[in-house]
């Protein structure tokens, strides 16, 4: 998990917000696939449902209003996106709220619009999978489930921009590294690092792009 928070910041940077934010979603697309394919029998249909309802309704709202927007300040909001994510995940936020019926969509509604500004809508996400009582298996492939329909949606409101070539094979030797040493990684470490490299990608996109 957390590719888009990593990769997210620097394709940006490289490519603009809109033209870098779709080739993030279908990367992202692509990073769900293997993982997907391994647990898909763990997923909660049911749950990512739940959650996809009002993130896919969003997802053209969010399009249109933030669609003439500058690109500058795109990349502001899709840095900041980022930086609150981080944050809200390094704190481990709970929130009883998230329980009740209006949680998933006040969550599939606020992951609508990150993903549109910056294709970072995980961060939602995961706060209601922490809320949820989920196992581990559980969690990651729900929400892999959930990122692969949401990404795809995403991609096709904003228009497809396929990423360049050298992504494809370095996600997919990415991908198949992460699977083979996460059992022998300690997940706090794991987590740290992924957290620590989104920080630093969502503050340098922010800074580049206000100077």
């Amino acid at each position: 998990m957390g590719f888009s928070l990593v990769a997210a910041p620097a394709l940006i940077a490289a490519m603009g917000p809109h033209r870098g934010v779709p080739a993030v979603l279908l990367l992202a697309v692509l990073a769900s696939l293997l993982p997907l394919a391994r647990d898909w029998r763990h997923v909660r249909p049911r749950d990512a449902g739940r959650l996809l309802v009002p993130t896919l309704l969003g997802t053209p709202v969010a399009a249109w209003l933030l669609g003439a927007a500058d690109t500058r300040l795109l990349a502001v909001a899709a840095g900041c996106g980022v930086l609150v994510g981080v944050a809200l995940l390094a704190r481990g936020v709970r929130a009883s709220f998230l329980r009740r019926p209006g949680g998933a969509w006040i969550t599939g509604l606020s992951s609508a619009g990150l993903n549109v500004i910056g294709g970072v809508g995980g961060p939602p996400i995961g706060m209601y999978a922490a809320n949820a009582g989920w196992s581990g298996p559980q969690t990651r492939s729900t929400l892999h489930a959930f990122f692969l329909v949401q990404n795809v949606a995403t991609a096709a409101v904003l228009g497809f921009v396929l990423p360049s070539w050298p992504t494809v094979p370095a996600l997919a030797l990415g991908a198949a590294t992460g699977m083979a040493l996460a059992p022998r990684l300690p997940p706090s470490a794991t987590r740290a690092g992924v957290l620590a490299v989104s920080f630093a990608g969502g503050a340098t996109l922010v800074a580049t792009a206000l100077v």
